[in-house]
Order: C-alpha cells, then structure tokens, then sequence
C-alpha cells in the first residue's frame, strides 16, 4: 500500500511539473500556437499520406505527450545580456561583493556561463509552432507541388483556422486534387546517333511508359537511367545537363494523357569565349598505362616500364610489385567501351589494397582517333612499415580492474604481392578480490597473446579452383596464427588458433567467406581451480553433500575442500558410495555438475571449415532502409577423425579416438541471422533481427567445445538478462557462463529522436537457449519438443542514446517481461519493476 502510494505521489508530482511548463507563456498577444494538424484530401481524412514532412505549421514534437524540447526553448530567456547585468546591479553591492568573492574576471565567466546555457537551450530546443499566414502559404505550396508531381497538375489546396483557445489553434489543409493526369505518347529527338542507339536498344528498360500516370519521380529515375547506361557504354564526357523531358500538358484539363518528348542534346564545349556543340561519340580504351610513383621522386621521369597482359607499367626504379597482383583489380580492359562503373570498381580494388594513397584514374583522347581513349592509373605507394599502438581499460565478474595495452607493426609489400602482413601482440594485467587473498600483490591477474596475419589480395590455390572464381571479385586469402596464456583467470586457459580462408564477391550485394582450415587448440592449465571460478557450480555441490549426515568430505566449516573433497565427493556419490541412491534428485544434481565440469574443463582440439554468406542491400552508411542476410555452415573434424580411424587408433573407454591425449571435436553448425530497416521517417527507424543458430555433436564428440557454443543475454542479444544469465530454458540461471548448442533470439527496435542529439528507442526481446542431441541430461535444459518454445523468454525496455556523429553511445533499461525460469504463474509481469531493471551499455546500435 505504501509503495502504491509513492508511485501515485511521483505521478502527480511530475503532472503538476508538466502543467507548470506552460507551453504558451511566452507567447505574444495574438500569437497562437498550433496544436493540432489535419490533412484532408478529396474530402476523406489524408493523415496516413507522407505529406505532414510538407508542413510548414508541425504541431511541435512531444515525448510521452509532452514537448519537452518547445519546453527547453521556452526556458532560454530574451535579452539574456541585459537580464544579467540587470541582476547583476539590482542591488548597489551585489557587483562589489561577487568581484570581492570571486574575482571581476570570474563574474565576466559567470556572464558567459549564463549566455552559453541560455544559446545551449535555443539550439537544443524547439521554437514554438505558430499559426503565420506566410508558413501557412508555403505549407499550401507545397502541398501543392507534391499531388502535382504525382500527376494531379489540377490540385487545389485551403486551409481552415480553428481557434481552441486564444493561445491556440488547429490548422485544416483542405487538398482536391482533381483527375488523375497519365502518359500519351513518349517520342525522342537525339542529336548523337551512338546515343540513339544505345537508347533504342535499352528503351525496353525506361521508367516512363505510355498509359502510366504522371509521375515526376519517374523521370529523375529515367534520367539517372540514361546518364548510368551511356556512361557505362563509351559515352565518357555525357553532360547531365544534356537531357531535357518536353511535357505537352491540357491546361484546360480536357484531355488527361500528356505527350512527352525526350530531347538529347550534343556536348557543349567552350572555346574561348563560346560554346560549340560537339557530338557525342562512343570511345573504346586504347591502351591502359599504370604508373607507381613515389610522392618524394620526380614524378615526370620513370625509369622501368614493362608491358603485361596488354597493360604497359611505369616505375621509377625497379618494379617492387607482382604485375599480376596490379592488373588483376583492373576492369578497364583495352578494346573495351569506357565505362564509369569500371572505373570505380578499379578505384576501390586498389583502395582495398591498403598499400597505396589516394589512386587517380585520367582519361586523355587519343590525338590519332577520336573514338578513342588512353587510361592512365597512377598509384602512390603507402609507407611499407606502420606501427601502431592501443590502450583500454576493463572490468568484469572475473576481474576487478584491467590494463591492456597493445601495439601492432604492419608490413606492406614484403613479398611483392601487395600482401599486408601484421604482426600485433597486446598485454593485460588485472586485479582480482579473490585471488589477492592468496597473492599479495595489486596487480595478480595476468594474460598475454600474440596474433600474426597476412593478406594476400588474390587467391593463393591451385588453377583448377581459380577457375571457378572467374566472375568473383576483391578475392582475397587470408592466413592468421594466433596464441594466448593467462595466469590466474579463470582455469588459465592456453589458446592456439590458425586460419587459412578466402574472400570474394560476386556482386557489390553479395559477400563470401570460406574457411579452409578452421584449427583451435585450447589447454587448460588449472583445471583444479574449476569450482574456485564456477562458484554457483560449487555452492550447489556443497548444499547437496549437507544433506548426508556426518559427511567425512566436509571440513569442519562444513564446506567441501577445493579440489580434492569436491572431486571425491562426486566420485563417490556417481559410484554409489554414499547414501544418495540415482533415483534421487541430489544424485541428478551432483550428475549435471560433473557433466558440466567435464566439458568446461576439457580441452578442446578443433579442426574443421565453414563457409558464411552475407547478403547486404544497404547502398552507404546513410541507407536506413536495408536488409541483411546470413547464413554460415560450419563441419568440424570429419578430416582428422576419418584419418585416425583409417589409421586404426583405438576408441577409449568413452568410445572416443584420441591424438596427443586429446578427442578432436566432430560437429555440424549451422546458423543464421537477419536483419531488416525500415524508416518510417526522418530518423525513425523500425530494426527487426532475427536469429537462429544449433551445433550437434556426433562421430567423436556428444558435446560442443564451450568457445563454440551459444549463450544468450547481453547488451546486444536480449537486454532484460546479462550475459550468460539466460537459460538453458526453463533453468534458473544455475550458472556463471549458462551456454548450450541451440540458440533462437527475435528483436525488434523502434528508434526516434528526442532532443538534439539524443535518441530514444522501444524494443522487445525475445530468445533462448537449449541444449539438444548432446550429453546434457537435465530436462529443464534441454528442448525435447515444439511445446518447450514457451520457454521464449521475453524482454522490454526503452533506451537512451547519444550520437557522436562518428558513434553513438547507448544506454538502455529493460525488464524481464517473460522469464522461463519462474514458476508458471509468475512468468509474466511479476519482474516490471525499476528495482530489477538490467542496465546495459553500449557502443553504436545492437543491430
């Protein structure tokens, strides 16, 4: 009852703070401030039409029904100046005491601090909507333009003024926009016959078709088309400027088809002091020259030159460059039409490189033909050793407090192929609560890895695979070694890792990533340390060896020593050694424990490939309405294992072969995830993601390595649970790292502004995970049929953002709206309170 009541008190209290924040108190006499906006066309209401963007009058922007931003501009004061300095001398020693206490050059800040906060609220702000006679006619105007740009050349637009109060108003926009005008007969007049040409072979893709409707659009589509498709075939000089569309339209309004003419015009050059009209001509690439030059060299003078594969390379000195590598990128072919879309795809093939600067592409004419063009690419090359350096600061549940530092070397060119090898090595020293009860220093956390890489811009395999990479491009193969030791995190894990993959595209939409040879090798060095790390796993094995009467495995705390009496406890309750029978539940418990113990302290060795699609329509950063695929499969140790049985290694006791003491991993994983945007307006975004993913063990292995498995919750996958703190299904976070090897996660995201550069954002997640044909006995874990996606978990929540420009942080509330892992009746709601919110934060947008 008492918490009731506050929460009614609070309510009332920001009400009464809202009211206060008179949004027309500032408002001169006769002034009204519009508060409501109607659109009404061919007398049926029109507000579900994207014309409000149109409107001159918007009703100001509101928050919750609040305009908190026409509420800051109303804060910012008139005269801010004078208002100080009248304050500032309403009193005869208020000046004397302030310069006395501070200082006359503090007070002069003090002047600035109220002008800057005062400029701060104007910009942050929004200035009230006013009902003006002028914004009123523009807002008509454009309207207006906007129905006759879609073939309404009759449209007729009024407005009505309501007055609600005298300080407010409501504005009607009143549209009739009379029939409907459509295309009649679309005719050319082409001076160029090389353009005529092309523009009768390609009309069957025009935009602008007779009996289609009137639609301004279409023909800024039509002339981006034509512009598009003469460039790309040898027309390299086509002025925009040089297409006209003639409309022959019935003022009258009789007659509703409108002839259109397409008027192409030839180039106009200036000579002198006048233009002349040269013809346009379709120009075929006589020769491609490239020239590698060093910014601190004479440019003019080249001393090597060769020619390859009909491209003639320029150098000053010898070539330090594998001709092949230069000429591979290169679409502009000799004998081929000029064609703008090569140009930029030879532009961003030696950009991707990263061994040169800024390349510059000229086309010169050929002074013996004038159909014909030489290309002349010029490359600056990069500086061939950079080095570089990092820092970050962290914390986590493992670690209090940790430094890493790292720094990087890249080399470029070392082998002639424009390959970019890096060498990085980076260090991180921590600090642990738990383990300084045992070490004495601050810093007692330690780990070090190291990666080496190197990029090779072609694909390095044997003719009869390259073959079928004729129609790929931005090929590339990539070759990783990496190591890592930690000391004192977690079980001290050792980790090796080597990587040989490639990388194509067959089309700017679509990516390719396939590994060849995938190899993880991970050791863990302190596997005694397992239930100092795993405490939930510990306190829960210490709860059942309590339940036995004079429990000789207890110390006399009543504990179970680490590790010795742990693991001889559970030894002894799987062997029958004490009163715990295997129908128990305390027997099934201990069992789930030591299956777990088993597969994170395994160690794993991983040799497999996989192969990831990517499907992208965004066009550029800007594009906020896109969609993106994934899909990755990935087969791990069919090779090795199929080499040890031909070889004839003998299966174990738990009917795994082994190399080097260890099983390698067999599994199939397959996964994917899809992203879609739609923006609904300026700066409104509605984001949906959807992901699945499964890993099933088989042959040599009945569980997944735990660096390869699926874990849910987070910042970036369902926020109303940290991460690793959800699931596996209806279980209750029964540990530190909760993982298994089938995983389903929905989001959906609507994003807004609020104020200036902070944004806001609704969004519902929804997911989980399960275990599924592995060694996991328990059966709140594991999804044994369709009626267990129930166990959906589902989270809401609002979040704050603040955009940088280059990144945006994040910072958003959820609440567990649907937890599994209650009992059925409390699984819905029972968790929507402030108190148990999970805060995330995060950088740029979950998805």
């Amino acid at each position: 009852m008492k918490l009731t009541q506050t929460k009614i008190l609070i309510i009332l209290t920001l009400s009464i703070i809202a009211q206060s924040c008179s949004s027309v108190k500032n408002l001169e006499e006769g002034q009204q401030l519009v508060v409501n906006e109607v659109f009404v066309k061919n007398k049926q209401n029109a507000q579900q039409e994207p014309i409000s963007i149109l409107s001159n009058t918007p009703v100001n922007k509101k928050i919750f029904g609040i305009p908190i931003e026409l509420h800051l501009y109303n804060l910012a004061t008139v005269n801010p100046e004078r208002k100080f300095n009248q304050w500032l001398n309403k009193r005869p020693k208020r000046k004397k005491r302030l310069e006395k206490w501070l200082s006359p050059k503090q007070v002069n800040q003090l002047k600035k601090y109220k002008l800057n906060f005062n400029q701060w609220l104007k910009k942050t702000g929004e200035a009230p909507s006013l009902v003006e006679e002028i914004k009123i006619n523009e807002t008509e105007a454009r309207l207006k333009q906007y129905y006759q740009n879609l073939g309404y050349f009759t449209t007729k637009t009024s407005t009505k003024i309501d007055s609600i109060s005298p300080n407010k108003a409501s504005i009607t926009y009143n549209i009739e926009t009379g029939p409907e005008f459509t295309l009649g007969e679309i005719s050319r007049v082409i001076a160029s016959k090389d353009i005529d040409s092309l523009y009768l072979a390609n009309k069957e893709f025009s935009f602008i078709n007779e009996g289609e409707p009137f639609v301004v659009e279409k023909f800024d589509d039509e002339r981006e088309r034509l512009i598009n498709l003469f460039r790309d075939n040898g027309i390299y000089n086509f002025q925009q400027r040089s297409i006209r569309f003639k409309a022959f339209r019935d003022t009258l309004a009789q007659d509703t088809l409108v002839p259109v003419v397409i008027e192409i015009k030839n180039a106009q050059e200036r000579i002198q002091d006048s233009l002349k009209e040269v013809p346009y001509l379709s120009q075929k690439i006589n020769s491609v020259s490239v020239f590698i030059q060093n910014p601190e060299q004479d440019l003019s003078t080249f001393t090597d030159s060769i020619n390859f594969k009909n491209y003639q390379l320029y150098s000053i000195g010898k070539l330090k460059y594998n001709p092949q590598i230069l000429v591979e990128g290169i679409t502009i072919k000799e004998g081929m039409p000029y064609s703008y879309t090569d140009r930029n795809t030879t532009y961003r093939y030696f950009n991707d490189l990263q061994n040169f600067k800024y390349p510059t592409i000229v086309y010169t004419p050929t002074k013996q033909d004038s159909t014909s063009l030489d290309a002349s690419i010029y490359l600056s090359p990069k500086e061939r050793f950079s080095l570089g350096f990092d820092a970050d600061v962290s914390h986590s549940n493992i670690q209090d407090i940790g430094i890493t530092l790292g720094s990087s070397i890249i080399s470029r060119n070392l082998l002639r192929e424009a390959e970019v090898l890096e060498f990085g090595v980076k260090g991180t020293v921590g600090s642990s609560r738990d383990v300084a009860e045992q070490k004495s220093s601050f810093f007692n956390l330690f780990e070090i890895g190291g990666n080496l890489s190197l990029r090779i811009p072609r694909l390095v395999a044997p003719n009869f695979i390259k073959r079928g990479f004729q129609n790929a491009y931005n090929t590339k193969t990539n070759i990783s070694l990496g190591v890592s030791f930690q000391e004192n995190i977690g079980l001290d894990r050792q980790n090796f890792t080597w990587n040989f993959e490639y990388n194509w595209k067959t089309n700017p939409k679509y990516t390719y990533n396939f590994k060849l040879v995938d190899i993880e090798f991970v050791n863990n060095n302190a596997i005694t340390n397992y239930f100092n790390v795993y405490r939930n796993s510990y306190e829960r094995l210490n709860s059942v060896a309590n339940l036995i009467p004079n429990n000789t495995y207890l110390n006399q705390e009543g504990n179970l020593d680490i590790p010795i009496n742990t693991d001889a406890f559970i030894q002894a309750v799987l062997e029958g050694q004490t009163s715990i029978n295997p129908e128990d539940e305390a027997y099934t418990q201990v069992s789930t424990i030591n299956e777990r113990k088993q597969r994170l302290t395994a160690n794993n060795f991983i040799i497999g490939s996989s192969l990831t699609f990517l499907k992208n329509t965004q066009q550029n950063l800007l594009d906020e309405s896109f969609s993106q695929f994934r899909f990755k499969l990935e087969l791990v140790g069919n090779f090795i294992n199929s080499l040890m049985k031909g070889a004839g290694v003998k299966v174990n006791e738990n009917g795994n072969r082994e190399i080097f003491n260890l099983a390698p991993s067999q599994y199939v994983k397959t996964e994917f995830n899809y992203i879609k945007h739609w923006q609904l307006g300026r700066e409104h975004i509605l984001a949906f993601r959807s992901f699945g993913g499964i890993a099933i063990p088989y042959g040599n292995a009945n569980s997944i390595p735990f660096t390869r498995s699926y874990y849910a919750g987070g910042s970036n996958d369902n926020r109303a649970w940290k991460a690793y703190k959800l699931g596996p299904g209806s279980s209750n976070e029964l540990n530190e790292f909760n993982e298994a090897n089938l995983k389903l996660a929905f989001n959906i995201e609507y994003r807004f502004p609020l104020v200036g550069p902070f944004k806001g954002a609704l969004f519902i997640d929804s997911g989980n995970i399960w275990n599924i044909y592995n060694n996991v006995s328990d059966a709140s874990q594991n999804l044994s049929s369709f009626e267990d996606l129930k166990q959906l978990a589902v989270g809401t929540g609002f979040g704050i953002r603040y955009d940088f420009d280059y990144f945006v942080f994040r910072l958003d509330t959820a609440f567990k709206t649907y937890d599994p892992s209650m009992p059925q009746e409390n699984r819905w709601g029972s968790q929507i309170a402030l108190k148990k919110a999970v805060f995330n934060i995060g950088i740029n947008y979950p998805f």
